[in-house]
């Protein structure tokens, strides 16, 4: 009976001390492991050398330390170390005061703390250990294998590996400088996400600016802008929301793209881009809209899509245009299905029923090349059921057809028309320029006509000509037209057609940027500094006497 009753009691005794065990190892309650020197103090335990303490799964090293045992707080001194038996996070400062109750660290002066890769450095740190997550309030540095990153503010989320970082806030990678006020940082795919204003400066000296945010993954180096501005030495793109691939020199926009060849000096406009650049290839669409520029002049043109392509290893250098197509400059204007602009003579192809006009002049066939040069119209080649249609001082129309015509242009206006093959003319004959005496009406296979202020001067005629002269009295809505006749001028194109399909929203040059912004603030100083600065210097003012 007494040895059952022994065993009882030890059963009893071993559960009890497990228990206690199980109880400690849970309690927010903080103990003292070891120190050199133990004093009692007027409300506190003074822990003096190699003081080492543990809260549950902490580890707690200092120098010396304070423990308020009725509060389980301690202050440590000198060499403090938190490390994490769990987890791999180790936290160290030159001063820190704990909180065993709310697994609170408020830690001060040169805090470093620790997360496998991840290190961040401070001088004022409250991690909250309850919580996993640490804060820092006067500036901060987290480091790890591909990027540091500073702010003023900081929280270290520490069980999804997220950072947030607010105010002056800087990026710097190997290939890049990003500022902002407002990032998160994942730290495991190393992703960051702004709010708010943000810019960056590539190795190579490109910028990427955006107004309302952006997205990084700074390892596949691909970026999401959000209203973003990219502007390199060769090209500038916009979009509201932007995308660009650094490994792949691609960008691709949405909503009000914008696409500037800063060497051609083209921009396009659309609803949707993308845009290749080592192969300086584009293509936009959505009500998309092209701007040459010349140097004191500009050709507009619109159409349903754009493909641009321009680069130096490619033997076709190009514009094409699809559907839509309308074509804008002081000098002329005109409407075609679509387009092809060469860049290498500044020649436009315009197919499928286009048509031109140059001041008085409307120009028609189944195909059309003019050419640009010094920027003014040059010359026109048409190809199949060419028809010229001019208007004398009287408005009377002055007509010309043929197979084949190739028409030069002095100063802006047609000055000469070379008809080959079927050619056929129709001109009014006019006195004083204001009387018309009637037309003449003639056939040839080739027909050269000069022209004078856009009127009619001089004509020769081919071998065999067939000819007749129509009076005025004689003429009629019939025999004053020749076949084909079409005056469309009231299709002509112009500035508010050009507005009407597209109107461009300009790129704020001058828009906030973070890296214009000084580091330093240089402050004036005050009137009492400046005074209190000369006395130093043995400088004391004359006291006027006033009588």
């Amino acid at each position: 009976m007494t040895i059952q009753i022994s065993r009882f009691f030890l059963v009893i005794g071993f559960l009890l001390f497990v228990a206690f065990q199980v109880q400690a190892q849970g309690s927010s309650t903080l103990e003292i492991m070891k120190a050199d020197v133990l004093l009692g103090a007027n409300g506190f335990e003074r822990l003096i050398g190699d003081v080492e303490m543990r809260n549950q799964n902490s580890l707690i090293y200092c120098d010396s330390a304070h423990f308020y045992r009725s509060t389980n707080q301690a202050r440590l001194f000198g060499n403090v170390r938190i490390v994490d038996q769990e987890d791999p996070i180790k936290t160290t400062s030159a001063y820190a005061e704990y909180d065993g109750n709310k697994k609170l660290a408020k830690l001060r002066n040169n805090v470093v703390f620790t997360n496998q890769e991840t290190t961040l450095y401070t001088d004022y740190l409250d991690y909250d250990r309850g919580l996993n997550i640490a804060y820092y309030y006067n500036d901060g540095k987290v480091v790890d294998s591909v990027n540091v990153l500073t702010s003023e503010k900081g929280k270290y989320e520490v069980s999804i590996e997220r950072i947030t970082f607010e105010n002056d806030v800087v990026l710097i990678n190997p290939d890049y400088t990003m500022k902002t006020n407002d990032l998160v940082y994942m730290t495991i795919p190393k992703t960051a996400e702004t709010k708010g204003l943000t810019n960056l400066v590539s190795k190579e000296g490109n910028t990427l600016d955006a107004q309302n945010g952006s997205f990084y993954d700074t390892q596949k180096k691909q970026f999401r802008f959000f209203n973003g501005v990219v502007d390199t030495e060769t090209s500038r793109v916009r979009a509201v929301e932007l995308f660009y691939d650094e490994n792949l020199a691609y960008y691709e926009g949405k909503d009000e793209v914008q696409v500037l060849n800063k060497e051609r000096e083209v921009e396009i406009f659309g609803d949707v881009g993308k845009y290749w650049e080592e192969r300086k290839y584009s293509l936009v669409y959505g009500n998309a809209l092209v701007r040459r520029y010349f140097e004191s002049d500009t050709l507009y043109m619109t159409s349903d899509s754009l493909i641009s392509q321009d680069n130096e290893m490619d033997s076709a250098k190009f514009l094409l245009a699809f559907r839509s197509v309308n074509l804008v400059k002081s000098d002329l204007s005109g409407k075609a299905d679509s387009l092809v602009y060469n860049y290498s003579d500044s020649s436009i192809q315009l197919f499928k029923d286009p048509v031109m006009w140059n001041q008085k002049s409307q120009i028609s066939s189944d195909s059309m090349t003019f050419y640009i040069e010094k920027e003014t119209l040059d010359r026109v080649y048409l190809k199949d059921n060419a028809f010229i249609i001019t208007q004398d001082t009287i408005l009377n129309f002055n007509q010309m057809k043929g197979r084949k015509m190739m028409g030069y242009f002095l100063d802006g206006q047609i000055n000469q028309m070379d008809i080959d093959g079927n050619g056929e003319s129709l001109y009014f004959v006019l006195e004083s320029d204001t009387i018309s005496q009637g037309a003449n009406k003639t056939l040839s296979a080739t027909i050269k006509l000069k022209f004078k202020d856009g009127a009619i001067q001089r004509v020769n005629y081919g071998i065999k000509p067939d000819g007749r002269f129509i009076p005025f009295q004689n003429l009629n809505d019939e025999n004053s037209r020749l076949t084909g006749f079409n005056w469309r001028f009231e299709e002509r194109p112009d500035m508010s057609t050009i507005f009407r399909w597209r109107t461009p929203q300009e790129i704020d040059l001058k828009a906030k940027n973070l890296f214009n912004i000084p580091e330093i603030e240089i402050r004036l100083p005050t009137e009492k500094e400046i005074e209190d600065e000369m006395k130093k210097r043995g400088y004391r003012p004359e006291k006027k006497v006033f009588n």
